[in-house]
């Protein structure tokens, strides 16, 4: 029986970007393969800088029936709002 490569997501900075930003998922045996196949198909315009690869069975996800219960307690500390602070113009990206 043919055995399947493992699934790997694929994430990509792009030039004017500050972080990374998932693109897609391709099929290979291992990183090393999976970034450079990551190279051929998502980056074809040299639009990107830097390419994450990850196993897909490696993350972790929430569902949508928790958003209650995982994100609610954040109302409670409001002073992680940024609303109490002031940032200067020059600051840029922040």
């Amino acid at each position: 029986m043919r055995k399947e490569w493992p699934l790997w997501e694929v994430f990509i900075r792009s030039q004017q970007g500050l972080n990374h930003r998932h693109v897609g998922s391709l099929h290979a045996p291992d990183a090393e393969t999976a970034v450079r196949n990551a190279r051929d198909v998502y980056t074809r315009r040299k639009e990107g800088v830097s390419i994450w690869v990850v196993p897909s069975a490696a993350i972790t996800a929430s569902t949508p029936s928790d958003k209650g219960p995982l994100f609610d307690p954040a109302e409670d500390k409001v002073y992680r709002h940024p609303t109490f602070y002031d940032i200067p113009d020059d600051v840029g990206h922040m």
